[in-house]
């Protein structure tokens, strides 16, 4: 009975044949009965389960409400039709063979070769109807998905199937191309089936067009998101359709807006929120949360693998459109041999060129939407993990420890973010290639097969042989890569130190020395990007040399096994080789992006697994009832290193009780600092406890300030009270200086406080305090900093009255406040030597009384108590007020001083290309590596023409056909090295100048300019965009150039065989350069944006980063993390825009593409060629298939090259800052020796800032004799700073003249100006490096010196009991010395260089009066011949000063002996002394009592 089925359905025996046959060539093959009878087995079990389905169904169904309503949506619409179509053509074709069967064989029998489109026909109809039909339903979404699954494997097969047994026969059916269509179709109904409808209840009038606004395929998550996201301005991709998104229809509206203006920041849509950063960290901390849970063992899950899952849907989806994209490429060849076929006159069915048209343009098509979909993809996924990456490095930063923080310095940290973070987040655009690349090579390798037979060995062993040859080069660039980020990573480190200290290496005039430091630095890191491009110049060399070496190995191999070469196979396997040109040149990038980011996400890794703070739960909070202890605090060892044996404090038991005023005080290096930071949890080894309860207010002895207003410093994320907010500022003292600034509190502060004094700064700090209400105050030292009144009236208003019932720990080397607290701790040597009450110390405890003593001794003699004690007692508001000047400041013309970052507008043309190849012979060498490229173009050109004009000319023996093709390869491959070559120098030669000029501007910039732009915003330039510029310029814009060239010369092919073609190729290339002009408007704008907000999230990063420990005391991190969070947003957001409108863009030059070609082929079906033809045609085409291939990179590296050349505009603008005046002016130079005397004289001094300010110095006018003692007093902000920056000319006089020793310092150079200067800054900064460099920089003195130094500065113990001694480490901005060791640095600096005239800029206000004391009769005994110029907020400071200069807001009120100014009545000085022995006085009374 079998057997008789068996002749039924086929007529043939089961011994004959293939068509007969069971083996796995029949079951593959469309035409075996095998095939069929499983085809038709296959269809039968889906339609029984169809039926199945419906039965179900039918049982089940319920009465929908008619209020219940849905639509089908878009992608429904557009399968139902596809799927439909292809249904009717197959039952067509089953009725069409069935006819000719019988009109044939008078019978319809056997079964086999037309029953199998009836039962195709039939089920495809049925499954398409059942998937794209369905009814919003959880159970029939169910099913619909499962049948879409089993729809798509069997198109898998069917499709795989039919394109074998094409390339096996070399002849196309109609039943393969049915075969083939059902793959798209399937893709189609998995749209449909995973779409879903849109289902509006309640509302019976949905429109179909609604389905457009259906959301993406696999985007559940995002749907949640979305309806919690109110913002007005989200992307309209969260809305977008299938038809949108495909066709990226959805960015229309900003393109367009883009054109008809310049946008702005408000103009860029936001994220989705299941997009945004805060979305996508939760997302990756949840998984790991989850993953540690489940996992047995300690250790933490991998960070990678976690991202992975995060992201594995995404991942999926994108690898299935790269999977189309292949497939739809690598079926380019095959229609080129159907095509030389039909030329030669062997068409399977008669139209067959028309059909061939028709499903050309239809597969690129379909390859263009899915290679923009992969790409539009992997770019967001990217985008994604840069965020949440970049949210993890800045959440660690927040909790990083003080050890960790030894190993990764602040300019480490946003290179993380600004450069490693962007390179991972570049990996997932590469991702896919890894794979498709190999898939397209074997599928490649299949069809050379089918064209040259057993030459593809010959091939194949040459690609292994290049891939063997290449594998040194990739170790030699992942070792090159790792030690050039080494490099860089030393280089910004070395140069975020300088121009976060630019201030003090100007004062020093050390800025040539530091500057040669960084660029020996530059030097080494230019030395290992030469290797890094080398490698990728020989890289490129390799890879695209390689498609004609295979080419011309190919030929010989044929040649020597008699293998016939056509034209067909000929061009088909030549065409295969340049469609795989591209993927092959792609290898090198592929491995460069995958050994970038495997080394940035090493050091990520590492970043994010280093040791955190561990002490962070010392804060109970008082839940309903009061705490016993506002401060408990038992520990026998309290260390900053873990080794106990070094313990900075020791045996520590403190008590402190809700509202109780402690103040801290000792000798320098005490440890009251670190007793604060215990108090914090800032300190990583404490045995014992340590509890705080209640809320924490921090003031740190350094002023920390974000770049905002003053208003949002003081509030610090509070909400506005305007009665307390007013309180606040009253009892800060900063009444007044609010009404002198331009925009009041709203004005805008520069980056660490730079355009406040030192005391405002402090004063603002104290506001943050006040406003929040705490509960426990940490006050260290913030008195040292402001002017003796207002430091009297800070202790009055804010710590005795303000304060009146809060717990205070206030550190102090002040004596005079001391009475006024409750418990006073007598720091020494790490201990607390004795605590108590201000009576009971002073009575029992010798040490506190030497303090008391050194104090009083400082203070002055009995006479002047007396005299403070007799004085008429006014308000010193009263006696200001009295002596002070109306001076009323009019609102500056301009803007703010800390500017918004400025950046290009518009079409800037070729200006920053020209800016970029200006450099280092940058033209000679870009248009060396462009001729180069022609004369590789030209020879591809040639060989072309050569093979398809000689191939079937036998007069043209074989080895002269190959020996010219071979000679030609030989000559273009080395035409490619020189090219390569050209490149690096023109990179290389590019950034070494680029990197010098950029440096010599910014070390000759103005103190002004620094003191208006963020540090975040240089660092941005001089780490990404010079990263940028380093390494991706140069060669963007030879592989833009080159392959732009390599479209062109396509179109001059495709001309030269089918002329009028260039009726159409006008008009497109006319529509590419409108297109390109329509993108590039909102492009270049997003681009630039981009750039901008990388740079303000630089910034907040940088800034973060000084202010942890603030941060961290006012439990503030959340709200720093969501702001970090808004920038990372509105960045991704620019970068999003960004990239989608350079897929929006390459989609419509593709769709114009596909149009040429599909001409081209249409005009070689119309003109009816001879088989002579053959290789021409074979030539168009093999070319002609590789045009979309060619313009896409042309047009993709474009704008990538757009997109980095943004880079040299931004480098550019701090390239030409305006200097300072020269450093030295030879035909000027002072003596050697000058000055000899130190006499400075001062006539009619005035000072503005900015052109438009208003003045600060108005009119100085004084005389101060050589070797006199000059002491500058006067109340904070009334311009005594200004006028130390004027001598050192960091301000340049606006009018009048300051001249020493008889030379107008104005016309030497600064260089002779400031070496011959000393000064001794108000804020003491070290840098990294040795204890002999902070002393010496310029290596001008002996360690005997320094030795001799140290002991007068007090340091020399300090530094005898580390190991290393002079060699002893010092971190970055002195962290691992206490404020005033640091400020005894600055000492031993004037010390070593012992100037004839030294300035004092409050030098002594982080020390204890002791030691103060002390180094006032250092400084007495050294410098006795010198001008001393000391500006000072304590009065003890400058009694003994020769004369007193006083200002008051930028005038001089009083310059006149101390003595004479306090007899003075109404002196402003004598107001000033008389607040501070008032107090000196009330302590005196204490120690008689």
């Amino acid at each position: 009975m079998a057997e008789g089925f068996w002749t039924l359905f086929c007529d043939c025996p089961t011994e004959s044949g293939i068509e007969c046959s069971s083996d796995i060539a029949a079951i593959i093959n469309p035409n075996s009965c095998i095939n069929n009878i499983a085809v038709i087995a296959v269809d039968i079990l889906l339609l029984f389960i169809l039926f199945c389905i419906f039965i179900y169904i039918t049982l089940s169904k319920r009465v929908t409400a008619s209020s219940e309503s849905y639509t089908i949506s878009a992608v429904s619409i557009v399968s139902a039709t596809f799927n439909a179509c292809l249904s009717l053509a197959y039952l067509g074709f089953g009725i069409w063979k069935t006819i000719e069967k019988v009109n044939t064989d008078q019978t319809c029998l056997p079964l086999h070769g037309w029953i199998v489109f009836f039962f195709q026909g039939f089920t495809w109809l049925v499954l398409g109807l059942t998937i794209n039909l369905k009814k919003p339903n959880p159970p029939r979404i169910a099913i619909t998905k499962v049948l879409s699954i089993l729809g798509f494997l069997i198109a898998v097969f069917l499709c795989g199937s039919s394109i074998w047994e094409a390339t096996l026969d070399e002849a196309v059916s109609v039943m393969i191309v049915l075969d083939i269509l059902c793959f798209p179709g399937s893709v189609l109904l998995l749209f449909s089936a995973f779409d879903g409808s849109s289902v509006a209840k309640g509302d019976p009038q949905v429109h179909v067009d609604d389905a457009l606004h259906t959301p993406l395929l696999g985007a559940e998550s995002d749907i949640a998101g979305e309806i919690t996201s109110n913002h007005d301005n989200v992307t309209p991709f969260a809305k977008a359709g299938l038809f949108s998104v495909m066709s990226f229809w959805w960015l229309n509206p900003l393109m367009k807006k883009g054109k008809g203006k310049i946008l702005e920041n408000e103009d860029i849509p936001q994220l989705r929120q299941a997009d945004q950063a805060r979305t996508l960290y939760l997302m990756f901390t949840e998984q790991v949360q989850k993953r540690k849970e489940s996992s047995s063992s300690d250790d933490d899950p991998s960070i990678l693998s976690t991202i992975l899952f995060c992201q594995r849907k995404a991942i999926l989806i994108s690898g299935i459109f790269a999977l189309i994209k292949v497939l739809t490429l690598t079926s380019g060849p095959l229609f080129l041999m159907a095509f030389i076929s039909v030329v030669e006159g062997e068409a399977a069915f008669e139209g067959e060129g028309y059909a061939l048209t028709a499903g050309l343009f239809v597969v690129k098509v379909v390859e263009s939407l899915s290679e923009r979909q992969w790409f539009f993809r992997t770019r967001f996924i990217g985008l994604q993990v840069r965020s949440l990456i970049s949210a993890a490095i800045y959440q660690k930063q927040l909790r990083l420890s003080n050890a960790a923080k030894m190993s990764h310095s602040p300019g480490e940290i946003v290179n993380y973010v600004s450069v490693d973070a962007y390179r991972i987040g570049e990996f997932p655009f590469w991702f896919h290639q890894i794979w498709s690349t190999s898939l397209q090579l074997c599928l490649s390798l299949l069809i050379v097969y089918f064209s040259v037979g057993i030459a593809t060995l010959a091939a194949l062993t040459v690609l292994i042989l290049i891939v063997l040859a290449s594998s040194p080069l990739v170790k030699l660039q992942h070792d090159y890569q790792t030690k050039f980020m080494v490099a860089q990573n030393k280089r910004l480190k070395a140069i975020t130190e300088a121009l976060s200290n630019m201030k003090i290496l100007k004062l020093y005039s050390w800025e040539t020395n530091f500057k040669k430091v960084i660029e020996g630095l530059r030097a080494e890191e230019l030395k290992w990007i030469n290797k890094v491009l080398l490698q990728k110049g020989y890289y490129i060399t390799l890879f695209w040399s390689s498609p004609i070496l295979v080419a011309a190995v190919t030929f010989w191999t044929c040649y020597f096994l008699g293998i016939a070469l056509t034209a067909s196979n000929v061009f088909t396997f030549l065409a295969t080789l340049r469609i795989v040109q591209e993927p092959i040149r792609l290898i090198p990038d592929i491995f460069g992006s995958f050994i970038e980011a495997k080394v940035s996400f090493s050091r990520i890794v590492k970043f994010l697994d280093a040791q955190e703070l561990e002490n962070r739960d010392t804060r109970k909070e008082n839940i309903g009832k009061e705490a016993e202890h506002s401060i408990f605090i038992r520990a026998s060892e309290i260390s900053w290193d873990t080794d106990a044996t070094k313990a900075t404090l020791r045996n520590l038991n403190l008590v402190v009780e809700p509202g109780e005023k402690v103040a801290l005080c000792g000798e320098v290096g005490s440890g009251k600092s670190t007793l604060l930071a215990a108090i914090l949890g800032e300190v990583p080894l404490i045995n014992g406890i340590v509890q705080v309860h209640g809320k924490i207010a921090y003031v740190p002895q350094s002023a920390w300030i974000q770049t905002g207003s003053i208003q949002e410093n003081i509030l610090f994320g509070s909400t506005m009270d305007h009665v307390r907010y007013q309180e606040t500022l009253n009892k800060c003292s900063l009444v007044k200086d609010l009404e002198i600034l331009p925009f009041g509190d709203l004005t805008q502060i520069g980056e660490r406080g730079v355009n406040l004094s030192g005391g405002q700064k402090q004063r603002i700090q104290l506001a943050r305090a006040l406003y929040q209400n705490a509960d426990v105050y940490l006050l260290d030292d913030p008195f040292s900093a402001v002017d003796a009144h207002t430091a009297s009236s800070l202790f009055n208003d804010y710590v005795m009255g303000a304060l009146a019932k809060k717990t205070v720990l206030l550190v102090t080397h002040q004596v005079d406040f001391l009475p006024g607290f409750s418990s006073i701790l007598l720091m020494s040597s790490g201990k607390i030597l004795r605590a108590g009450p201000y009576k009971e110390l002073l009575a029992s405890c010798q040490e506190f009384q030497d303090l008391v003593n050194a104090h009083n001794d400082t203070a002055g003699s009995e006479s002047q108590v007396e005299y403070a004690a007799t004085r008429k007692h006014k308000s010193s508001a009263e006696e200001v007020e009295k002596v002070n000047t109306e001076v009323q400041f009019k609102e500056s013309s301009g803007d703010q001083l800390i500017k918004k970052e400025e950046r290009e507008t518009g079409d800037t043309g070729f200006k920053p290309y020209i800016q970029y190849l200006k450099h280092s012979k940058g033209f000679f060498h870009f248009f060396s590596s462009i001729f180069f490229h022609v004369i590789f173009i030209l020879g591809q050109l040639v060989q072309a023409y050569w093979l398809a004009s000689n191939l079937q000319d036998y007069k043209v023996s074989r080895v002269e056909l190959f020996g010219v093709y071979s000679l030609i390869m030989c000559i273009i491959s080395f035409c490619l090295l020189l090219r390569s070559l050209k490149v690096v120098q023109l990179g290389c030669g590019a950034s070494r100048s680029i990197f010098f000029t950029l440096l010599n501007s910014l070390f000759r910039a103005p103190m002004l300019f620094y003191d208006s732009t963020p540090l975040g915003r240089i660092l941005s330039r001089v780490s990404l965009d010079m990263n940028i510029i380093d390494l991706e310029v140069a060669l963007k814009l030879s592989i833009a150039v080159g392959t732009t060239l390599n479209a062109y010369s396509i179109f001059l092919v495709m001309i030269y065989l089918t002329w009028p073609l260039v009726f159409l190729i006008i008009p497109t290339l006319y529509a590419t350069f409108r297109f390109q002009n329509y993108y590039f408007a909102s492009a270049k704008e997003l681009m630039r944006m981009n750039g901008t907000t990388k740079s303000a999230l630089a910034s907040h990063i940088s800034e973060s980063i000084a202010g942890a420990v603030t941060i961290r005391a006012f439990g503030e991190e959340e709200r720093f993390f969501s702001k970090n969070l808004e920038f990372i947003d509105a960045n991704s957001s620019a970068d999003f825009n960004s990239f989608s409108t350079n897929e929006w863009l390459i989609q419509r030059l593709e769709l114009l593409s596909a149009i040429v070609l599909s001409a081209s082929t249409l005009a070689i079906t119309l003109t009816q060629f001879d088989a002579s033809s053959s290789g021409f045609i074979g030539m168009t085409l093999s070319y002609g298939l590789s045009l979309n291939v060619f313009l896409v990179i042309s047009v993709q590296y474009q704008c990538m090259l757009a997109n980095s050349i943004i880079s040299v505009e931004r480098v550019e603008q701090y390239m030409h800052i305006p200097s300072e005046a020269n450093e030295v002016i030879e035909e000027n130079r002072p003596a050697h020796n000058w000055p000899i005397v130190g006499k400075v004289e001062i006539h009619d001094l005035k000072v503005r800032y900015r052109p438009n300010s208003p003045f600060v110095l108005h009119g100085i006018n004084c005389i101060i004799e050589g070797g006199y003692k000059i002491g500058i007093v006067g109340r904070t902000g009334s311009g005594k700073t200004t006028l130390v920056s004027v001598l050192f000319r960091l301000v340049e006089p606006t009018e009048g003249k300051v001249i020493v020793d008889g030379c107008d310092i104005c016309t030497i150079g600064l260089h002779d100006l400031r070496s011959r200067f000393g000064i001794i800054p108000q804020d003491p900064t070290l840098f990294s490096g040795s204890v002999r460099f902070n002393l010496d920089p310029l290596s001008e003195h002996t360690d005997r010196e320094i030795w001799e130094v140290l002991e007068k500065c007090q340091l020399r113990e300090a530094i005898r009991e580390k190991e290393e001694g002079l060699d002893s480490l010092v971190v970055e901005d002195g962290t691992n010395w206490s404020m005033g060791q640091r400020q005894l640095f600055c000492l031993g600096r004037a010390l070593l260089k012992r100037s004839r005239i030294l300035v004092l800029d409050e030098a002594t206000a982080s020390m204890d009066n002791t030691t103060d004391s002390i180094l006032q009769k250092t400084i007495s005994a050294e410098f006795v011949d010198s001008t001393v110029i000391t500006v000072a907020h304590r009065i003890p400071t400058v009694m003994d000063c020769t004369k007193v200069l006083a200002l008051s807001d930028g005038k001089v009120v009083e310059y006149d002996e101390p003595i004479k100014l306090m007899n003075n009545e109404g002196s402003l000085f004598g107001q000033l002394v008389k607040e501070y022995w008032s107090r000196s006085a009330k302590a005196s009374m204490h120690s008689e009592d």
